[in-house]
């Protein structure tokens, strides 16, 4: 069992594409695609987790490795592929920098496992999901999460935020008619949110919810 799945995973750059070859290639690519997704996902610290972008992780794994096959196994084909993928223009903008990282990651994954170079693309892939999972749980570990807390009120509130709410900053201040709205940022420990229901339960007090952010405002 081993020796066939050595023989299956043997680099033999230029050789004609076969039957074995092609599910190996994809199978090994979706395999590294699926843990890039997993790693994305259990590594994502932003607001709301972008399932289509998850799933493209996996299809330009998948994708990639099937745009080198051929390239691989024919030089002059190569040329012309080449060619034709010169015109691509993609316009996505990606607006967290770690999701350029994955995105980088699930090419290079395809990439190599297209040309051949298996035991790269695994290894690979295996200690960059251990850093990534390292660095995480480091830049985490202990680390206060920002919020914002969006409180509504009118003229008959006479309290202090300061003493109602933890250590802020305030982000913005609206003001409509006799009513005011005010935007502070708070970074929490855990899940200490009693100071809402206490701010509920002020006179003059409209409505005070927690909104949890990825630290980003305008």
């Amino acid at each position: 069992m081993r020796k066939a799945l050595l023989n299956l995973l043997e680099i033999n750059v230029n050789a004609p594409l076969t039957r074995e070859r092609i599910i190996t290639t994809l199978v090994v690519s979706m395999v590294l695609g699926i843990l890039i997704l997993f790693i994305y996902r259990i590594t994502y610290r932003g607001v709301l987790f972008n399932r289509s972008f998850g799933t493209a992780l996996l299809m330009v794994s998948l994708v990639t490795s099937l745009i080198i096959l051929p390239i691989t196994s024919n030089i002059v084909l190569s040329l012309g592929m080449v060619g034709a993928l010169s015109i691509v223009r993609f316009r996505t903008a990606l607006k967290d920098p770690m999701d350029i990282v994955f995105m980088f990651w699930a090419i290079a994954a395809g990439l190599t496992v297209g040309a051949g170079f298996f035991e790269l693309a695994i290894l690979g892939c295996l200690f960059l999901a251990v850093v990534m999972l390292l660095v995480t749980t480091v830049q985490t570990k202990g680390i206060r999460r920002p919020y914002l807390v969006v409180i509504r009120y009118t003229d008959q509130y006479q309290g202090d935020f300061d003493k109602l709410l933890p250590k802020h900053h305030l982000r913005s201040k609206t003001v409509t008619g006799h009513s005011y709205e005010l935007v502070v940022e708070v970074k929490l420990r855990g899940r200490d949110t009693q100071f809402i229901e206490k701010l509920q339960q002020s006179e003059g007090i409209l409505s005070a919810s927690l909104v949890r952010y990825s630290g980003d405002y305008n």
